[in-house]
């Protein structure tokens, strides 16, 4: 399903993880799918609330968690300034679909990193 939201399909997801060598771009690509995904789903779904945002990036949240290893085996990880820019990611998500008032704890609650 191709994203309809222009802020979306413009966006440069995880552009400072591209640009550090630390990160593997093969890795940080599976990232950019996970948050494409949760896109995909959010237009699909529709959430009406913030409730229902919460389960679809809960998904997206467990998604990452289980990149870790990837992560890891590709002697990279998700350490504190990687965890800061997936998360900005994730707000930017939010607030492209007009869920401006999140709380930016809550939409990656589950995180393992």
């Amino acid at each position: 399903m191709p994203i309809t939201n222009q802020r979306v399909a413009g966006h440069p997801f995880l552009r400072q993880m591209y640009e550090d060598s630390y990160f593997p771009d093969h890795v940080v690509g599976q990232g950019k799918t996970i948050l494409l995904r949760l896109c995909e789903r959010i237009e699909d779904v529709q959430p009406s609330d913030l409730e229902a945002l919460y389960v679809l990036t809960e998904a997206a949240t467990e998604e990452f968690n289980l990149l870790e290893g990837e992560f890891f085996a590709a002697e990279s990880g998700i350490e504190t300034v990687a965890r800061e820019w997936i998360c900005e990611e994730f707000r930017f998500v939010a607030s492209a679909y007009g869920f401006t008032d999140t709380d930016a704890e809550e939409l990656t609650a589950g995180r393992d990193w």
